[in-house]
């Protein structure tokens, strides 16, 4: 195409383009929207608590629509500690919460919102719009994979109250990382197993008080699940789930691979993995996944699998149809790249990572374009 026939400026926006307020043009040149500076909109906090918990895991936004009144608001971020303040992996008991509106710079502007009495909070932390937390544990008892147990799905209200514990052998057999298909008065919620290497789907009623689970189904089976020295353990991790084609993707860090499951709302049956959506070399232990405002896939390599120091904690963006695009570093060294968020409906900060080696989140404000 010959950009000289139009004056119209198309972008296509990738993450770093649109974490500098860049856009890439059809002839390949970077320009800058007139009425962003250079700078990108960005925010840090360190994620550690009074207690002193470590090791952020768990990353999720405060949805538009959620109730006021309580001790979040839309908005917000909450972090789930997997570790405590020995750095004893599997014994972190808390969830802290930041709000980026207003801020330019909080090195300690996180708070406790939720200290569990269950311990090894995970990547299993989703905020339903109803007005309630959802997070997950895979506990142990001195940080070795001979001591984990099977965990337990926790459901908080607005005030960092525990209003529900769940748990099951099978379906909540080790909830390592989570997504919800919210419908208001009612949800999905997908669950990555790790200690059983399957994934399953919680039916539940949305109501004033607390949820009701109506049905719980395991959608997929058969991902690699492993004991690990660095991580405890790998498995499935990382789920993104698009309502639009009614399929869920899973990163499954064992197989260093991202799979789909499709009509995976509506499933009674399991699949075993689903379909390969992208086996790449860049892969290096995929571990969170979500959507990223333009359609594409961010999953966070935890370095565990096909590691390589070159290219440490890396953000990896994908296109559904498995095409690479780029990729970025969170830290200079191994292993910091876990959680990640995003959010897609209004103008506000819209993109959140941690950094496990700084225990520390940035924030981002990102525009597709």
């Amino acid at each position: 195409m010959n950009t000289k026939k139009s004056s119209r400026r198309l972008c296509t926006p990738t993450i770093l383009a649109l974490a500098l307020g860049l856009c890439t043009t059809l002839g390949g040149a970077v320009a800058l929207a007139a009425d962003e500076g250079f700078i990108p909109r960005l925010v840090n906090t360190s994620t550690i608590p009074a207690n002193g918990d470590v090791n952020p895991y768990g990353v999720a936004f405060v949805p538009a629509g959620f109730p006021g009144g309580g001790s979040i608001t839309a908005g917000d971020v909450l972090i789930a500690n997997f570790n405590n303040s020995l750095n004893v992996q599997g014994t972190g008991t808390t969830i802290v919460q930041f709000s980026p509106v207003g801020a330019i710079a909080t090195p300690n502007g996180a708070s406790t919102f939720f200290t569990s009495n269950l311990p090894g909070l995970s990547t299993a932390l989703g905020v339903l719009r109803g007005g309630f937390v959802l997070v997950g544990n895979v506990p142990t008892t001195d940080g070795a994979f001979d001591t984990i147990g099977a965990g337990a799905l926790q459901i908080l209200d607005r005030y960092g109250n525990l209003v529900q514990t769940w748990t099951s052998g099978t379906f909540l057999d080790g909830p390592w990382d989570l997504a919800v298909d919210d419908h208001g008065a009612f949800a999905h919620v997908f669950i990555a197993n790790v200690l059983n290497g399957t994934v399953s789907r919680l039916d539940v009623q949305v109501g004033t008080h607390g949820l009701t689970l109506k049905r719980w189904t395991t959608i997929a089976t058969s991902y690699t699940h492993v004991p690990n020295a660095a991580a405890v353990v790998l498995g499935p991790t990382g789920l993104a789930y698009v309502a639009s084609t009614d399929t869920l993707y899973v990163a499954a860090t064992a197989d260093n691979a991202i799979f789909a499951v499709t009509q995976a709302a509506a499933r009674t049956t399991a699949v075993v993995m689903g379909n390969t959506v992208f086996a790449d070399p860049h892969l290096r232990g995929p571990l969170a996944l979500r959507m990223a405002p333009n359609g594409n896939l961010l999953t966070a390599n935890g370095d565990a699998v096909n590691g390589d120091v070159l290219h440490p904690s890396e953000i990896v963006e994908f296109t559904t149809e498995g095409r690479f695009i780029r990729e970025y570093n969170v830290d200079p060294s191994q292993g910091g790249a876990f959680g990640i968020d995003t959010i897609l409906e209004g103008s506000g900060w819209n993109y959140a990572v941690i950094d496990d080696v700084t225990n520390s989140l940035a924030v981002y404000r990102l525009h597709a374009r």
